[in-house]
């Protein structure tokens, strides 16, 4: 679900911005060069502010506690770091 929801407030967000270039030289430039400019520029830092609350790390998530990736055996040959010495697919469990 959380998954699902970054994609729906990325999305969104790209939306605007491409609303925003749109309309500003598509309409408002007739009115004011201005405020198409000013448009334009709030257009501009929406990219990278998604990129950034959406690749934000949730609360509940844990990749990062992964006891694994601080296993000194790393580099041995046969050892991989995918599956735990007791989940190994070439050992019987």
């Amino acid at each position: 679900m959380r998954g699902h929801r970054r994609h729906v407030r990325y999305f969104v967000m790209m939306g605007v911005c491409l609303a925003l270039f749109v309309l500003a030289w598509g309409v408002v430039r007739f009115w004011s060069v201005p405020v198409a400019i000013g448009m334009c520029v709030v257009a501009m830092v929406i990219p990278p502010v998604a990129a950034i609350t959406v690749n934000r790390r949730d609360p509940e998530d844990d990749w990062w506690n992964d006891p694994r990736w601080d296993d000194p055996r790393w580099d041995d040959p046969g050892h991989d770091r995918d599956h735990p010495d007791d989940e190994h697919p070439d050992r019987p469990a």
